[in-house]
């Protein structure tokens, strides 16, 4: 029994929506704008779903970090949903409060280098994979992941226990 293409889809969507919405959250920062990336993306997939090669997911996906960057380029307005918290409503635990502490940092990234964080290092794409998804060259990719650690740098110095222990480790001499 062969299942349909709208049953096909269904069980895709099914499947990979929470995994879907965690990445939309990320190039959003949002979680109202979020479910908006991923419906308008899923939507869009579901109108081309018997053209895709079986290769679902990275369509969705791909359409999902051009949507994140489209949106922004219209709008020109930058959505920061996290300007609003407050430091009293962070608990004391560390965890928490570096998750805040990142959050806020990544909302004041501009939506090319939020996306270009999130593929290289929340989806572990590669440079040159990073680069096909985009569409943009392999050196762009490499300036705006340097240019987008840099700012956050800057804006969440609290941040830099995870990625200067790196560094250190780099830097020592063996006795």
């Amino acid at each position: 029994m062969e299942i349909t293409q709208e049953e096909a889809f269904n069980v895709f969507v099914s499947t990979r929506s929470q995994a879907l919405m965690r990445t939309a959250y990320l190039l959003t920062g949002d979680a109202q704008l979020a479910e908006d990336l991923l419906q308008t993306s899923l939507f869009n997939a579901a109108r081309r779903w018997s053209r895709i090669d079986g290769a679902h997911e990275a369509y969705v996906r791909r359409v999902m970090y051009h949507e994140s960057v489209s949106r922004w380029r219209r709008r020109r307005v930058r959505e920061s949903a996290y300007d609003e918290l407050s430091d009293d409503r962070v608990t004391t635990d560390a965890d928490v409060a570096m998750k805040v502490t990142l959050a806020k940092a990544l909302a004041r990234l501009t939506p090319r280098q939020r996306t270009v964080l999130v593929l290289r290092f929340y989806e572990d794409l590669t440079e040159r994979q990073t680069a096909a998804v985009l569409d943009i060259g392999v050196g762009t990719v490499k300036s705006l992941t340097r240019q987008a650690l840099a700012r956050l740098r800057v804006l969440a110095p609290d941040l830099a226990e995870w990625w200067e222990p790196e560094v250190s480790r780099n830097d020592r001499t063996t006795p």
